[in-house]
């Protein structure tokens, strides 16, 4: 972003009038995302460019963006849902990706959250896809469920990340507290490399598969998903009704058998204080055909992205603006 920031000033100190004068009236729009190994990152750039129409851009008519004119949307990398609802609560962000556990429990001062006041300015826009747990660990461990962590080095992403506050949930269902591990708290990306040098057990990770840091992973180096399943996996869903039984296919990642895991919704959240005219076409935009095309030859999870799954387990309040288109094509009664 400052790198941006920093050719666009030597851009309006340099080019013409006319350019200058295009360049000032462009509008920018920031969705937080995640790490740049993760899920967010990728559909946060998938997202912001079929979305984004700065100046010379095609018109929407001729398979161009659909997006509201002169809008720069830029995806940033962030540390993930805690990190994202903060700074949207505080101005930092126009907007950004957050799980629907992580949104709920930030929206009403509970859970995590409790002994804050609640986010109450954070809004919905969508509704996007599920995020699957995964427990990575080496193939040729003797680590085979998740009571076996105890004792073993195990990162639980870092502060900030929603994927820190889901292992925890995940261990207690277990009996296991983060005494009985050896917990270190990085981002997937340094966790990769402490797996790949025996440097470290375990990771977890919540993202939507296929996430390219177990995918790479894979590709080089023997290991396993853990499963999460059985009665600690039906307490969980029961105790917390964002989570959802899931599974990650055979084939999704290289040498990895189907296994049972649980999943959050990701949510795209904005401001309450965006103009609601602006959240009104980005939302059209979003659901526009000419970015179906682009969801649907990005990344694969892209294709998850629905507009009949649009409101599924919204977990704070719709934004106006966004009511209001789900209102005009009738996805949302009056």
């Amino acid at each position: 972003m400052r790198a941006f920031l920093a050719i666009l000033g030597i851009f309006l100190t340099t080019a013409n009038p006319v350019a200058v004068a295009a360049a000032q009236d462009l509008e920018f729009f920031r969705i937080g995302t995640g790490g740049v190994a993760g899920t967010y990152y990728p559909i946060g750039g998938m997202i912001a460019h079929a979305i984004s129409n700065p100046p010379g851009s095609l018109p929407c008519e001729s398979g161009g963006s659909c997006g509201p004119p002169g809008l720069l949307v830029i995806a940033q990398s962030a540390n993930g849902s805690v990190a994202n609802v903060r700074d949207i609560q505080h101005g930092v962000l126009e907007s950004g990706f957050v799980q629907s556990d992580i949104a709920y429990w930030a929206y009403t001062g509970s859970g995590t959250f409790r002994g804050h006041a609640p986010y109450r300015d954070l809004r919905s826009i969508a509704n996007l896809y599920p995020e699957s747990i995964h427990i990575v660990v080496r193939r040729n461990s003797d680590i085979r469920g998740v009571r076996d962590l105890v004792g073993k080095r195990v990162s639980l992403d870092e502060p900030g990340s929603g994927t820190l506050i889901d292992a925890r949930l995940v261990l207690g269902m277990y009996g296991i507290s983060t005494d009985d591990i050896d917990a270190e708290y990085m981002k997937p990306d340094l966790a990769i490399e402490r797996i790949k040098r025996n440097q470290l057990d375990a990771f977890f990770f919540v993202a939507g598969y296929p996430a390219r840091a177990v995918s790479e992973l894979a590709s080089d180096t023997r290991v396993r998903l853990l499963p999460i399943d059985g009665p600690a996996a039906e307490r969980l869903t029961a105790r917390y009704r964002f989570f959802a039984r899931d599974h990650i296919p055979e084939g999704i990642y290289p040498g990895i058998p189907r296994v049972a895991t649980i999943s959050v919704g990701a949510q795209w959240l904005v401001s309450a204080a965006v103009d609601p005219e602006l959240v009104y076409s980005i939302t059209r935009a979003l659901w526009n055909r000419n970015s179906r095309r682009l969801l649907d030859n990005g990344h694969a999870k892209g294709r998850a992205i629905t507009l009949e799954s649009a409101l599924d387990g919204i977990a704070v309040p719709l934004h106006p603006g966004a009511q209001r288109f789900y209102r005009e094509i009738g996805l949302l009664d009056d």
